[in-house]
């Protein structure tokens, strides 16, 4: 997988990529916790889709999306059948419906509730991995690091997130040329003509050095900033960073609308002492 199709270090030229990187955050964090608040469908569906229009906005280099996305859903997928495993009723809790429709034994059972509740569970999972997506693919790691430092976090922190999201391409890249300067020298690592476990074992012997030279290129550069006096001032500017534009006007509108609702739904639920149920459920 191509990291740098992932994450940009300059960027790109669509509206989403020209906000700036507080736009980004501040957006990102209501968001995720808008898509973790509840199981209701009626709120998980239209972000479901919306985010599925932003992904396709930024025009991603597919190849890299496309594996990036079977592997989570895959991921996801797994999680769904250990917590049916765990609990073939475990939709009982959150609609009351304990209807079975068909049954393996007298403990793997599945429900018309449990079904569903997977199903909205999974649609749930899938939704805050595509917002984390589009989210990584807009920003690049300078903004990154500023829309961090606008929540009045320290800026030593957004560097440290800075400097490891730019070394993710770099470690990518450096894996690919060893591997196929191995491969030039008489290592086999084709998928069709060698065992996934071989595959397996070459892959930790290439990235065991890298991590540990990567481990000495963070030194080097933590060296550098003290001598360039990085952490001597409490405040620090960022070169991405721009004046807000028309769209992280309306971007602000939206991410405010949408902490306010986040409040809102979670004080009544609080409050009114609501259970997450599903809005809609058949």
């Amino acid at each position: 997988m191509n990291h740098s199709a992932i994450i940009n270090l300059i960027p790109g030229d669509t509206f989403l990529h020209k906000l700036t990187g507080k736009t980004k955050v501040r957006l990102f964090i209501a968001l995720i916790i808008y898509v973790t608040m509840s199981f209701d469908l009626p709120i998980i569906l239209p972000l479901f889709v919306v985010s599925i229009i932003a992904l396709i906005s930024l025009k991603p280099q597919w190849k890299a999306v496309r594996t990036i996305t079977i592997i989570v859903v895959l991921m996801n997928l797994f999680n769904i059948l250990l917590y049916w495993i765990a609990d073939p009723n475990c939709g009982f809790a959150y609609n009351n419906d304990s209807t079975v429709l068909a049954s393996l034994t007298d403990y793997f059972i599945f429900t018309k509730g449990t079904l569903w509740y997977l199903g909205v569970r999974l649609l749930k999972m899938i939704t805050s991995f595509l917002i984390s997506l589009v989210f990584i693919m807009s920003i690049t790691p300078s903004e990154m690091a500023a829309g961090l430092t606008s929540l009045g976090l320290p800026y030593k922190f957004g560097c440290i997130v800075e400097i490891a999201f730019r070394y993710i391409p770099d470690i990518s890249r450096d894996y690919e040329n060893i591997s196929i300067s191995m491969q030039c020298r008489g290592l086999e690592l084709d998928k069709k003509k060698t065992s996934p476990l071989k595959r397996m074992k070459q892959m930790v012997l290439i990235l065991i050095p890298l991590v540990i030279t990567s481990f000495d290129r963070v030194g080097n550069i933590a060296n550098a900033m003290d001598l360039r006096g990085f952490g001597k001032l409490k405040k620090r500017s960022y070169y991405s960073e721009h004046e807000d534009s028309k769209w992280d006007k309306i971007f602000a509108v939206i991410y405010i609308l949408i902490f306010l609702f986040d409040i809102a739904y979670l004080v009544y639920r609080t409050v009114g002492n609501r259970p997450t149920l599903m809005w809609i459920y058949w």
